[in-house]
């Protein structure tokens, strides 16, 4: 492509491992496809898939580049053949398939969301990953409601955050399990209701004792394994459950009893796989929902911590370390590699 690098720096692991994999190589710059565009990547976001991917936990879907990162925020620079919606030189944050740990990135078209009013790149690129997902998770897949109530795992991770903030928007009553008293402070201060440690007290009890007994409306659940059972037994009547990761197994007990007696659904989703038609339609749903909420001061970007992106590894490290609240990013250097 002219006026382009021919290659660009990125984090493109040569097979799995720990954090020590994550080493910056040269690769070629990609072209766009028909209906994409390329971006010119000021940050990346660093989420728990890929943390799993580089663990050879979590395979590529076929076509996606094997360089980790599921979203971006920087320049728009070229675009493919078709591809009409965005204009050369508009700011945007996408989600990806893959490929945001590097200085630039094809992404189709329909997977940009303008940069919100009043935020920086660094700040945009945290939010792709964990609004589509809570978004199409509590709302779309779980029906949230205004009025109801969400029980929330993992309450000061990425989707945590994320899900307090939406729950906070949409009129829902969060309550959060987190894993210290300091964690559940910092939940209660992003506008969680009711945050549970649940290293010290039961959430079951918990919850029972919150709602009176009646249980939650819902539960976005990224946990798994044994907490399925507990899970149940926090729903009330026509309670949804709602599967997004299984981090303590992807097998558990399950009462079926239970479920007849309330009028439960059980669902999940990964939205990795799915097709760039239905990611290209929950971005237009956050376009008009979600984003204006960001100028009006509805939703904020809640980053923990910007490493430089040849400190990869040391961004695993601390994401791993769960001493995070809210989003890792890494920050995308430029100037050498532009000259080539």
């Amino acid at each position: 492509m002219a006026g382009f690098p021919v290659d660009m720096i990125a984090i493109d692991p040569e097979g799995p491992g720990g954090p020590e994999v994550l080493v910056p190589v040269r690769r070629p710059v990609p072209a766009p496809k028909d209906g994409e565009v390329l971006v010119k990547v000021a940050a990346a976001g660093v989420n728990r898939p890929d943390v799993l991917q580089r663990l050879g936990l979590y395979p590529m879907p076929p076509g996606a580049p094997s360089i980790p990162g599921l979203e971006i925020a920087g320049e728009i620079v070229a675009a493919g053949s078709g591809a009409g919606r965005w204009q050369v030189g508009q700011q945007v944050c996408a989600l990806v398939a893959g490929g945001g740990y590097a200085q630039y990135c094809t992404v189709p078209e329909g997977q940009c969301l303008p940069v919100p009013e009043g935020l920086s790149l660094v700040e945009a690129a945290s939010l792709p990953e964990t609004y589509f997902t809570v978004w199409s998770n509590l709302f779309e897949r779980g029906y949230g409601a205004p009025g109801e109530t969400a029980l929330i795992h993992g309450g000061t991770s990425g989707i945590g955050v994320t899900a307090i903030l939406l729950c906070k928007a949409f009129g829902l009553t969060s309550i959060v399990t987190c894993g210290s008293a300091e964690k559940c402070a910092a939940a209660l201060a992003l506008g969680a209701d009711h945050a549970i440690d649940y290293k010290a007290q039961d959430f079951v009890d918990e919850v029972t004792a919150i709602t009176g007994g009646r249980g939650v409306n819902l539960v976005l659940d990224m946990v798994g394994g044994d907490y399925l059972a507990r899970n149940v037994k926090c729903l009330g009547e026509s309670g949804r459950h709602v599967s997004i990761a299984f981090q303590r197994g992807m097998t558990g007990e399950l009462d079926l009893g239970a479920v007849m007696r309330k009028g439960l659904i059980l669902t999940g989703s990964m939205l990795r796989p799915r097709s760039v038609e239905y990611k290209s339609l929950l971005a237009d749903s956050l376009a008009a929902d979600v984003w204006p909420l960001f100028a009006s001061g509805g939703l904020k970007a809640v980053v923990d911590r910007v490493f430089p992106l040849e400190a990869a590894a040391d961004a695993h490290r601390y994401l791993e370390s769960g001493a995070h609240v809210g989003k890792v990013v890494l920050e995308i250097p430029h100037g050498q590699a532009d000259a080539a």
